[in-house]
Parts: C-alpha cells; structure tokens; sequence
C-alpha cells in the first residue's frame, strides 16, 4: 500500500489538517461502517469507477459518487467501501474550519455526500485533472496547495468565536456547556447556536456529543478491560444507558459490539 500524508503551509494549514494520498489499498473486507468524528472532507477519485454508499442494513448500493465529492460533518454513522483498489485524494478539513472553501451553510450539507462542485466551485473538476496528469506523489500535494491557494485564497479569513467555541468544545466535549461558550464570546446561546449550524454544520450540543463519543472510543484503544458503568461515567454520561443509547445512535453498536467488530483503524469497522 502507497500512503502519504501532507500538512499544506500557511495559511492552507489553517483550516486544512491534511492532504492524504492512497493507492493499493488492500484490506480482506469490503465495506466499512464510518463513525461520526466531527470532520469534513473532499475526496478525489483517481479511478474511473464510480464508489458507493450502502444502506446501513441492507448494504445494498444506495448512492454512487464520482469524481470529486464534499462529505458533510456527520451526526450518524455510514456505510462505504473499505478502499480496496482505490487510488485516492483527499482534503481532510481542520474541524469546523471547511466554511471559507464553501458556497452554501454548512448546516446544508450535514449528513450529506453531494458532488464537490455543486458546493465549492466547478472549478474543482479541474484540480482532479492536474491531480491526475501529476505522477509523483509530492508534486500532487504542491499542485493542491497551488490550485487551492489560487481559488480560495482570498477567503481564508479565521472566524475567532466559533473558533473558540469548537476549541473549547475540542479540549473539554464532556465538561464545557453552552451557556459557558456564549458568555465568554458575548453571544445570546441563539445568536451562538445559529453562527455554529452556519460554520460548523450541527450544533454546539450536538457538536458535543460527538466529540464527547470520540473521546469515548479513544479511550476503549487504550483499555484491555472494561468495566461499563465506571467507563460511562468517566466518559462524562449521566449513566451506562445514556452511553449505551448515545454510543448504539453514533455507530450502531453497543460498546461490547463495536470492541468485537472493530479493527486497528478508528472509526471503520468492518462489516462486509
């Protein structure tokens, strides 16, 4: 398997956490289910093959994506492929920083896998075809930063209160509230709730909640056994039912499930 990572420079390292290049990817299953991890991306697909979502249960083939595709911040889990035979792009997005790159609110886009032109600009065609004309791998990562630099240069422009806000939520998504964020940004919670749906895609509670579930599934990587109802309340839950209920809504699993079923790659779990 060919894998490279690239952090782009200032200012693209401001909103962009990486650039991720793959091919050859072979793993012995072929789909996964992706679990909700607060990011947004657009991927670049270097073959001439359509990839598919799935149902949930079914695994029946529910949506093809083509080319370049944006995947909007997630509140549940989805059904992919596994990347096998796959030669792949992608644009992974700092958390809640994808707005200046956008044409719409993000909140439009939540839950959603929509062709990348239809809300960045038809322009991103285009960067799949230098993509594909470049051989070496790091020559992709500077025709990237070049082209991106090039289109949206201009809009890189920090928004300092919902970086606060989703910091905050980021360090502490099981202590921080709402109402704490609000006060220290000077914003009415409404006036808050309705700049992050706008920047971010979801809201600052349920922002929340799915980091408050990632930090959950961290922590299992660094357990050997668990005791449920101890785990539940250090995760920051009311009790073991409010995490079982807010872990099965997020994955789809119970805790015990989702530690049978998953593999060394956080958030895909095999399941086909």
């Amino acid at each position: 398997m060919v894998f490279r990572l690239h952090i782009p420079a200032y200012p693209l390292n401001m909103f962009i956490e990486s650039f991720i290049y793959y091919r050859d990817y072979q793993p012995v299953h072929t789909v996964d289910r992706f679990l909700p991890d607060g990011q947004v991306n657009v991927v670049f697909d270097l073959t001439d093959y359509p990839k598919y979502i799935y149902d949930n249960n079914t695994l029946q083939e529910i949506q093809a994506c083509r080319n370049v595709w944006f995947s909007g911040i997630r509140t549940t889990y989805i059904t992919i492929p596994s990347g096998r035979d796959s030669e792949m792009f992608v644009i992974n997005f700092h958390k809640g920083k994808a707005y200046p790159f956008m044409e719409m609110p993000m909140c439009e886009l939540t839950d959603s896998v929509v062709d990348a032109e239809l809300v960045l600009s038809p322009q991103i065609l285009n960067l799949r075809e230098l993509l594909l004309s470049t051989p070496e791998i790091a020559r992709k990562f500077w025709v990237a930063e070049q082209y991106l630099m090039r289109h949206f240069g201009d809009r890189l422009v920090p928004n300092p209160f919902i970086d606060f806000a989703v910091n905050s939520i980021l360090k502490l998504p099981d202590v921080v509230t709402v109402d704490e964020i609000s006060r220290r940004v000077g914003y009415s919670q409404k006036h808050l709730i309705s700049l992050f749906k706008e920047h971010v895609g979801i809201t600052p509670k349920a922002f929340m909640r799915v980091m408050r579930f990632q930090k959950a599934i961290r922590d299992i990587e660094q357990c050997r056994q668990i005791n449920w109802a101890q785990f539940a309340t250090a995760s920051g839950y009311y009790d073991q039912a409010h995490f079982i209920n807010d872990f099965r809504s997020f994955s789809g699993f119970t805790p015990a499930q989702y530690v049978a079923s998953k593999n060394d790659q956080l958030n895909y779990v095999p399941v086909g």
